[in-house]
């Protein structure tokens, strides 16, 4: 299958590349002309605009896969899109679009016949090894024809045990994909998802300052520990309870250097913690740790602790974000 895929950043290159992998074409568009020339001696067909690129793909529908950050860059090359496909064509947005942007979106471009599909994508930088979660939300039709691209980037059943009791249901979310609902359906199940992460990678942050400020000179001498935490992840890898990707990640930083020096400390938050909150209080469900995970993050611009370190040192594991300079 053919597709066009509108942004070569860190996930949208190799959303690209693991497409190609599994035998679809691509034809491939970025600001940065480097990103397209070197997609394009990897097998993907480079186009010089929007209108180029959509003139490049043959076959109906076409299906155009927009992947940068959210905001007016999104808005615009979606409006811009609006105006070179037609009727029954697809447009993807697998952002982190805010979800009532989807709604207003995918209203807006059914008037002009145009299908709009919100695909919350979770895998990083590391998705084109492990490949992508996938959360969609849009018309029926629209999803099922383009399962194919779903499918080849989902991760697929992998070696996780099977759950008990899915036998007749959906296959698809046991490959790592989920048609969530109609049009805002999907970046809102992202939405959430990134919120638990706040406070998942929140509490994993705070119980380790606790292991490493065990040796703290105001603590009776006899209740003093001198916990190596590197050790510590490095176990809890295997077996416990907490197992997890971000347990993986806090183990390989500490791995390199236990006292974290290179990260200062200084946590950013993308925008889905703060929509999660918002939707806590518009559905009056009580948020306390993820509204106070959210609430750390501010707090972490002017006042730095090891768990904040922990925090900077997870995020760049997944996701390769760097921490912005400090303010003076």
């Amino acid at each position: 299958m053919q597709i066009g895929v509108v942004g070569l950043g860190r996930m949208g290159a190799n959303i690209a590349r693991r497409l190609m992998r599994a035998g679809h074409t691509t034809v491939v568009w970025d600001a940065n002309q480097k990103a397209v020339d070197g997609l394009g001696s990897e097998g993907s067909t480079g186009a010089t605009g929007l209108a180029d690129l959509v003139s490049k793909l043959s076959g109906t529908p076409r299906a155009v896969w927009v992947m940068l950050p959210h905001g007016k860059i999104t808005e615009d090359t979606i409006a811009a899109l609006s105006g070179l496909l037609g009727k029954g064509d697809i447009i993807i947005d697998g952002g982190n679009t805010y979800y009532k942007d989807d709604v207003r979106r995918g209203r807006d471009l059914a008037t002009k016949g145009i299908r709009y599909l919100d695909v919350g994508t979770s895998g990083g930088v590391w998705g084109l090894a492990r490949g992508y979660c996938l959360m969609i939300g849009g018309d029926h039709d629209a999803v099922t024809h383009l399962d194919p691209i779903f499918a080849a980037l989902a991760p697929g059943l992998g070696t996780i045990e099977r759950t008990t009791g899915r036998e007749g249901h959906d296959p698809r979310p046991e490959r790592g994909y989920v048609h969530a609902g109609p049009v805002g359906a999907g970046h809102f199940v992202k939405m959430i998802h990134n919120g638990i992460e706040y406070g998942m990678m929140q509490a994993m942050a705070e119980g380790f300052d606790i292991l490493k400020n065990r040796n703290a000179p105001a603590l009776p001498e006899g209740e003093r520990f001198e916990i190596n935490i590197g050790d510590v992840a490095e176990s809890w890898r295997r077996g416990s309870v907490v197992t997890s990707w971000l347990l993986d990640l806090t183990a390989a930083a500490l791995a390199k250097d236990e006292t974290l020096d290179g990260f200062s400390g200084n946590v950013e938050d993308s925008g889905e913690g703060r929509w999660t909150v918002e939707a806590a209080i518009e559905e009056a469900v009580p948020a306390d740790v993820l509204a106070a995970s959210l609430f750390v993050r501010f707090r972490s611009r002017q006042d730095h602790t090891f768990a904040e370190k922990i925090l900077s040192a997870m995020r760049f594991g997944f996701g390769g974000h760097v921490e912005a300079p400090a303010k003076e």
